[in-house]
């Protein structure tokens, strides 16, 4: 198997060794936003401190960590950059995501690279076709952050029913470097040096091991999860997928508050409609729109520590994580979101007329933060309805 750690490092540790990147972090992020995408040197430098092994297998050299360290460590990153944040939580994810997968395939995709790439889109794009040993498909997936560093594509497809009648299946397949390619289409106003672009299959086979269905990682009852053993890949996928895209964030609300606070200490109001030479740190309302900012980010760490340590707890001990707590942590990613966003607008909204430059670190993570809460499994209107529906004794409709 791949090479690993003598020791597996403590979540103290791990949280630690992205807490001292996040200064790297920061002075690129301009540059990040630019070249719309991570720089080779930034993942490298993931790579090189094991980032991306905290939820992959103890088998391939991983060390099964907890989706709270997970969220620790992504905080640690965004609070730097919100792009490389958002990419290297998905890197994660990504890892604990493909464990589910048949061993045969997590052999293939970990045996001689641990810390091998894997980017995602979800969305069903494709209709795959039968053929002997496996599947066709043709068609292009959108979002797929950090693609450029790829060695592997994890894309949303729907199956046929095995026996020819029933109901089409969604799932995922797997897709390895040179059976896709990447549109360069990521124009965007948020998270824009994520790499977001779209991969492109055109008339791929894809071989039958490289299958898992939606049915299965909403049980928890994955291949990969029988085969592993571990309770860390019987989580349900919207139990644990979510921490990788709510952490960012959070990170970038904290990143932003500093920011905030470092420029809002020196600063004086200039021109004649507010008195010229005033300290803005004086003002009332922009104390108070610190402290907003600052509650929100105080009460969207303790909602998802909380969230995610009950999860971890359920599934240590057997305990089922059945539809109702899967919609409560829904709601709970969702709202975490919300409350980002909240804080952001709250800081935003005192930053002036220099808060309008591209280059202007608070508004960068205002429009970052929003690109966050556009993800359609965040999306407010969506989540909160889906809870209301399943709590008023309606059938929920939505992602759970």
């Amino acid at each position: 198997m791949g090479g690993t750690d003598a020791l597996k490092p403590s979540a103290d540790e791990l949280v630690e060794r992205a807490r001292a990147l996040a200064p790297l972090l920061y002075d690129r992020a301009e540059e990040t936003e630019r070249a719309r995408r991570v720089a080779p040197e930034t993942m490298e430098a993931m790579r090189e401190r094991r980032l991306f092994r905290v939820l992959l297998p103890a088998r391939f050299g991983g060390f099964e960590g907890d989706l709270n360290t997970l969220v620790r460590m992504v905080c640690e990153l965004s609070a730097g950059c919100g792009s490389t944040g958002w990419v290297a939580g998905l890197m994660m994810i990504h890892q604990w995501l493909c464990a589910q997968f048949p061993i045969e395939i997590q052999e293939e995709l970990w045996g001689d690279d641990p810390d091998t790439i894997v980017a995602g889109s979800y969305a069903s794009s494709a209709v795959a076709r039968p053929e002997p040993g496996g599947w066709r498909i043709s068609g292009a997936w959108p979002f797929a952050s950090g693609c450029d560093h790829a060695g592997w594509a994890l894309i949303g497809v729907t199956f046929p029913p095995d026996d020819g009648a029933g109901q089409p299946q969604p799932g995922f397949v797997l897709a390895a470097k040179g059976e896709f390619s990447i549109a360069d289409d990521w124009f965007v106003v948020g998270l824009a040096g994520t790499g977001s672009k779209s991969v492109v299959c055109q008339d791929q086979f894809i071989p039958a091991r490289r299958r898992v269905l939606l049915a299965e990682l909403n049980t928890g009852l994955t291949p990969g999860a029988r085969a592993l053993g571990s309770p860390l890949y019987r989580i349900p996928l919207l139990a644990a997928v979510p921490a990788a895209i709510v952490s960012p964030a959070i990170g970038i609300l904290d990143g932003a508050i500093r920011d905030f606070v470092a420029a809002t200490g020196a600063r004086k109001t200039r021109g004649a409609v507010v008195a010229g030479g005033a300290r803005m740190a004086e003002f009332a309302t922009v104390q108070a729109r610190l402290g907003e900012a600052a509650a929100a980010l105080a009460a969207g760490k303790a909602l998802l520590a909380s969230d995610f340590e009950e999860t971890q707890r359920r599934a240590r001990e057997g305990e089922a994580i059945d539809v109702a707590y899967r919609i409560k942590v829904r709601l709970a990613q969702a709202f975490v979101v919300r409350l980002a966003v909240q804080g952001i607008d709250a800081l935003y909204g005192a930053t002036g007329g220099g808060g309008l430059y591209l280059g202007h670190r608070v508004q960068r993570a205002w429009r970052d933060i929003h690109a966050v809460s556009h993800h359609v499994s965040l999306n407010w209107d969506a989540v909160g309805t889906m809870y209301g529906q399943h709590a008023l004794g309606l059938e929920p409709r939505g992602q759970y």
